[in-house]
């Protein structure tokens, strides 16, 4: 599944549900004038030392204040030095092509016949380097670097013997989307408040050797059950919601609709990073949800 965001209208001085005052940007612009020697990246650490900029959990949102330092310099309000070669985030990953990654045997059935379905977390080097050979020969959308905070998971059959059928990834939300924010009755202030309650289901991949009937929609009940222990275990922070973007071109979202996820519309077409709205109405998505609590909606409403 593809992610789709809208823009904060251009504002500099507004970023990632942070408003920065004529005081702090003064900082930031001091901080990059006199450490002039530094990288972007270790100047956005820098920035978000000083001004507290940080996740619930502690770690800092370098990545977040990376963008914001591009959109001030691209505002004129500060020159940056010159980027230095990296991966940026969504961009298309190498993808190693090894034995572990090749087609293994056909699996078909229902999935009681395989059950119990386990999920792995992606933790080791091991872990990380199949999950991206994976997702990267198999998921029509390939491999790219996470936005943000990021769960990922290999899901496993358990019988006849334990073996690979799949991967699952959840990351952060999308900034704007109509969709979901009608269904949630956010208006800007309160999206930006409560928006770290929600997480996105970015990568959803069944081997296409595995043709197991009620193998997906089990997936995504035991992933939800993951993210909602595993979230606040790594981010601080308990989700309310998970949300996700499905191509209707290519898949209806029967499995969703199994697992009680919630169809609330679709999206305008665009991505995470069109903020200049040259994409609208290409890449429409179906927009769905789930509720990890039942008042989810009026929660982050109102929390």
């Amino acid at each position: 599944m593809a992610m789709s965001s809208g823009t904060e209208k251009g504002d500099p001085t507004h970023h990632s549900g942070r408003e920065f005052t004529a005081k702090e940007l003064a900082l930031v612009r001091e901080v990059v004038e006199s450490c002039s020697g530094l990288s972007r990246t270790e100047l956005a650490r820098t920035v978000c030392e000083l001004l507290g900029w940080k996740r619930a959990a502690g770690g800092l949102k370098a990545q977040e204040c990376r963008e914001f330092l591009g959109r001030l310099e691209a505002a004129g309000a500060l020159a940056l030095p010159d980027k230095q070669p990296r991966r940026p985030v969504g961009s298309r990953t190498h993808v190693p092509v090894t034995a572990l990654g090749e087609r293994g045997r056909d699996l078909v059935g229902d999935v009681v016949e395989y059950a119990p379905i386990e999920l792995e977390g992606v933790e080791t080097a091991e872990q990380r380097l199949l999950f991206r050979e994976l997702v990267g020969r198999y998921h029509y959308l390939g491999h790219a670097v996470p936005f943000g905070a990021h769960l990922r998971y290999l899901v496993f059959a358990s019988r006849p013997q334990r073996a690979v059928v799949g991967c699952i990834q959840f990351s952060s939300p999308a900034w704007r989307m109509a969709a979901r924010d009608a269904w949630i009755g956010w208006e800007d202030g309160t999206r930006e408040r409560n928006l770290q309650r929600v997480v996105n289901n970015s990568r959803f991949l069944i081997l296409p050797w595995v043709r197991v009937t009620n193998l997906a929609s089990n997936v995504l009940s035991v992933a939800v059950r993951h993210v909602e222990r595993d979230w606040p275990r790594r981010y601080a922070v308990g989700p309310l919601l998970v949300e996700t973007l499905v191509d209707p071109s290519r898949y209806r979202g029967h499995c969703y609709l199994a697992a009680n996820w919630i169809c609330v519309g679709q999206t305008a077409g665009r991505g995470r990073m069109d903020r200049e709205h040259r994409r609208h109405g290409t890449a429409v998505k179906t927009v769905w949800v789930y509720p990890l609590v039942k008042d989810a909606a009026q929660r982050l409403r109102h929390a």
